[in-house]
């Protein structure tokens, strides 16, 4: 089963909507008509039962070598749940993530702001 269609996401106060450009059993893609922002959400399953959400993202900056010249530049984001097969709720899983979540965003994301600094 598929998420909805469109999904959407807002960067920077801007909503993108990302439209479901492709459909496998364990995995779909949203796509924005730019190119520029996709999202997947996808499942494998084996030993560990993985389930994953990602958001690649793109944009156009100059080059650090040529300023002149503008070059493609992206970066990912992306949450992975690694489950055994059998032990964990939805509702467990969920909680653990509210979570780890909470942890990640708590004072103005404070813990992202430090990592994505550096920090560990």
């Amino acid at each position: 089963m598929s998420l909805a269609d469109p999904q959407t996401i807002t960067i920077s106060a801007a909503t993108t909507p990302l439209p479901r450009t492709s459909v496998d059993q364990d995995e779909s893609e949203y796509t924005s008509a730019d190119g520029l922002i996709k999202m997947l959400a996808s499942h494998a399953y084996g030993k560990r039962v993985r389930r994953l959400v990602r958001i690649d993202h793109s944009k156009l900056s100059s080059d650090v070598y040529k300023p002149a010249e503008n070059v493609k530049v992206g970066m990912s984001v992306y949450t992975v749940f690694d489950l055994p097969p059998a032990g964990y709720t939805a509702a467990e899983a969920l909680a653990v993530w509210t979570g780890f979540n909470a942890q990640l965003t708590a004072s103005s994301n404070a813990v992202v702001t430090k990592i994505l600094g550096g920090e560990s």
